[in-house]
C-alpha cells in the first residue's frame, strides 16, 4: 500500500502495522527522515535491535537479545521478489528497504504497492504545496505567527531538500517571536 511521505512527516504518527516499509525516491534527506520516524516509532513501542544488511539474501533470522525484536534496514534491492517476501513474512522481524529511484526498481515498487503487508513511501523534492504544508505545521506546533510577507518569502526561499528546509525552520525558532521580520528572515 502506498502512503504519502508528507503525511507521515507532518503527523509523525506512522502506522506500524506492516512487515515491510519500502522507502524510495530522489530526495535522500527526506528518505532518511522518514526512516528515522519509523525507527523511532518502533523504539517507542517495543525493544528493538536495528540490523543493517545489504540485500535480503544476507538476512539470517536471529533471536533478539533479551527477547528484543529485530528491525532490518535493507540497503539494496537485489533479489527482492514475491517469493522472497513470502519467506520473510514468517520471520518475527520487520524490514525497512531504502532505495533511490531508478528504472530498475519499478517492478519492485509495484510489488510493495500491492502487497497488503507493505507500505511504499515515495520521497521526492519538496514542491511549493509541500513547503506550505510543512511551514503551516511548523508554525502551528511552535505557536508562531508571522506576517504574510514573511510567510510567502519563506515559501519561495525555503529549499526543496528536506534537511535544509528543516535547518532553516529551526533557525526561525532562535528569533524572538515578537521580532520576526522580513529583514531578519533574509539574514538567516
Amino acid at each position: 500500500m502506498k502512503i504519502n511521505s508528507l503525511n507521515l512527516l507532518i503527523n509523525q504518527t506512522p502506522v506500524l502495522d506492516k512487515k515491510f516499509y519500502f522507502i524510495s525516491g530522489n530526495e535522500k534527506t527526506l528518505m532518511e527522515k522518514i526512516k528515522t520516524i519509523i525507527i523511532d516509532d518502533f523504539k517507542e513501542k517495543e525493544n528493538i535491535q536495528i540490523k543493517n544488511i545489504d540485500t535480503v539474501s544476507d538476512f539470517v533470522e536471529e533471536a533478539g537479545l533479551f527477547g528484543d525484536k529485530n528491525l532490518y534496514l535493507v540497503h539494496g534491492n537485489k533479489g527482492i521478489d514475491i517469493e522472497v517476501l513470502n519467506n520473510l513474512r514468517s520471520s518475527e522481524s520487520n524490514f525497512i528497504f531504502l532505495q533511490e529511484n531508478s528504472q530498475k526498481i519499478k517492478k519492485i515498487k509495484n510489488l510493495f504497492s500491492v502487497d497488503k503487508d507493505s507500505y511504499l513511501i515515495d520521497c521526492y523534492e519538496l514542491d511549493k504545496d509541500s513547503k506550505i504544508k510543512i511551514l503551516n505545521h511548523f508554525l502551528r506546533v511552535n505557536k508562531l505567527e508571522i506576517p504574510q510577507n514573511v510567510y510567502w518569502f519563506m515559501i519561495d526561499k525555503l529549499d526543496s531538500k528536506y534537511i535544509f528546509l528543516e535547518k532553516n525552520l529551526i533557525k526561525l525558532l532562535e528569533l524572538d517571536k515578537q521580532d520576526i521580520t522580513l529583514d531578519k528572515i533574509k539574514k538567516i
